[in-house]
């Protein structure tokens, strides 16, 4: 295959994944026209085309459906191998996205990560905050960082932290005003702070005791999207909120906060960091991981 082809297959990948022109065009640093040249160009040596365009939307035919099912990876697999002989050098560069839930970006990623940005002045890295189960091959992330349950099986999972407690807790004074639950069921009578989920709905409290699980699907006043506002809330007096242990451990220590109905507290597997299966990562990839890993 000649570059050109190569090129021009690059292109059609953008397009396709960005389901526009311009978006694309921008991406790749060359004009729109330029880029619909290309495409064209592509389509007539192929003999069939590969996107449907509207005034408002393109999209691949089914030709370009394959050709992005069969031939993307391996283009993404070269460019990784052509990242990583680059690599070769003594100079540590790179970039590294990361998706991961708020509260862990500031207790986990950032502390192991700091080190590494000092060291290595052109290493970058950016992490995204978020509660979607994020695609990060789709969406073109090199890590994402979620609960050990929730990684999927095709992906390399690297174990970050220890499993990890879960607590139900309310300020003194709600509590004082409002009673202590002693079952489950007595949630629904309390003004529980409530998680917004990224689909929409609201996170059911997943409730644990011994062999016995349910889902509490409780609703108070306030709901947020973001365990930090779920934590402030609840010391404020707002209600009852269910958050990971360590991020309410140092409130409960010092009696800012009250943990209840403790028997059924799960735990849940630790936070792992997990990144698609390729032959040859990168040393900037291997850096970030090495320094993320858990050593116990």
């Amino acid at each position: 295959m000649k570059r050109d082809s190569i090129s021009d297959l690059l292109a059609f990948m953008a397009v396709a994944r960005e389901r526009s022109f311009t978006r694309a065009a921008s991406k790749l640093g060359v004009s729109q026209s330029s880029l619909s040249h290309t495409i064209r160009a592509l389509e007539t040596r192929l003999g069939v085309r590969l996107l449907t365009r509207t005034t408002r939307s393109v999209a691949p035919t089914e030709a370009g459906e394959r050709l992005l099912e069969t031939v993307a990876p391996r283009l993404q697999e070269i460019e990784a191998e052509v990242a990583a002989v680059s690599e070769l050098g003594t100079k540590m560069a790179g970039s590294i996205r990361i998706t991961a839930i708020d509260y862990v970006v500031d207790t986990v990623l950032w502390p192991r990560l700091r080190p590494l940005v000092a060291e290595y002045p052109d290493l970058k890295i950016e992490i995204s905050s978020d509660y979607r189960m994020v695609d990060i091959a789709a969406e073109r992330f090199d890590i994402g960082v979620r609960w050990g349950d929730q990684v999927a099986k095709d992906m390399i999972a690297v174990r970050l932290a220890p499993d990890q407690q879960m607590v139900i807790a309310g300020a003194p004074g709600y509590l004082a005003e409002r009673g202590v639950p002693a079952t489950p069921q007595e949630l629904l009578a309390h003004n529980c702070i409530a998680l917004r989920l990224a689909g929409g709905g609201l996170y059911a409290w997943e409730l644990k005791s011994g062999d016995r699980e349910l889902q509490a699907r409780v609703g108070g006043q306030a709901t947020f999207n973001s365990a930090y506002q779920m934590l402030n809330a609840a010391l404020s007096g707002c209600g009852l909120a269910f958050l990971p242990q360590d991020l309410a451990w140092p409130h409960l220590q010092v009696g800012r906060l009250r943990a209840v109905l403790e028997d059924w507290c799960p735990v849940f597997p630790g936070l792992h960091a997990y990144y698609p299966n390729r032959r040859q990562s990168t040393r900037a990839l291997t850096l970030v991981i090495d320094a993320l890993r858990y050593r116990g």
